[in-house]
């Protein structure tokens, strides 16, 4: 595991945004680049910088194919706290993606199962995802994967906790009962199944769980552990967040990228 210490959330999403873009960059032209993307207040940085970037002429989306993490079942795109509406507010309107190459979860799917099971199939149908950037809650949950959800989970109807409910009221006029109970979402096998995976993490809300995604063992408890086992996992983090980690392990990854950039 890497794990990219910066000084702050601005300086954390401008690395991340810039070594998305290097790897779009360096892709083959003979294929899409395929991006796993989530939603939530940690990536907006990053979707912004990769905005500026695009309209800039450092990198181009028009060969890249995204697949989103989540959705909550029962809102229309149309809703303003659709996963749907949330993406293409704060990203696909500003960047020149093809819309068709935009893939994200039917949260008003008549059958959810058959919804999941397709999403899984369109994944593989592109040879899997290249690069999945992720966020995670202050209980480690990746996507709308809850604490105790199975490691090795594919794409399905996800129940969301009373704790997760409270937390995105905010969004909701501050009433947990407005948000919905069940989300689809691809599952942590789904994540790691991806050639590479980077995950931001900012804030000391989330020392907690960077300290378990990094110093904790493997568990279903802390369903971010599951980076540990990825041969190509990315943390990037703020100062913030890393409130929890040893001063060795924090030592150690400073030294590990200062010897990265020489």
């Amino acid at each position: 595991m890497r794990v990219v210490i910066q000084d702050n959330y601005q300086k954390m999403c401008a690395w991340a945004a810039k070594y998305i873009a290097d790897r779009i960059n360096a892709h083959s032209q003979d294929r899409p680049f395929v991006l796993g993307l989530p939603t939530g207040s940690s990536p907006l940085g990053v979707y912004a910088e990769l905005a500026r970037m695009n309209k800039a002429g450092e990198v181009s989306f028009k060969n890249v194919v995204t697949f989103n993490m989540d959705e909550y079942l029962g809102l229309p795109r149309e809703h303003d706290q659709s996963y749907w509406y949330f993406m293409w507010s704060n990203f696909f309107d500003h960047i020149d993606i093809p819309k068709e190459n935009v893939n994200i979860l039917n949260g008003m799917c008549e059958d959810p199962e058959a919804e999941c099971a397709a999403y899984e199939a369109r994944i593989a149908s592109y040879g899997g995802i290249d690069l999945f950037m992720g966020g995670i809650g202050v209980d480690g949950h990746l996507a709308f994967n809850e604490p105790f959800t199975s490691l090795t989970s594919r794409t399905g109807v996800r129940v969301l906790t009373g704790d997760t409910r409270i937390v995105n009221s905010r969004f909701f006029g501050n009433d947990p009962e407005k948000v919905p109970a069940r989300a689809l979402s691809v599952g942590i096998g789904t994540v790691t199944d991806s050639k590479e995976v980077l995950i931001l993490i900012s804030g000391h809300s989330k020392a907690r769980a960077l300290a378990a995604s990094v110093e904790g063992g493997i568990s279903q408890k802390w369903t971010c552990s599951a980076l540990q086992l990825h041969p190509a996992a990315i943390i990037a983090c703020d100062e913030d967040a890393c409130g929890e980690l040893t001063v060795d392990t924090y030592k150690y990854f400073l030294d590990i990228e200062k010897g990265e950039r020489l």
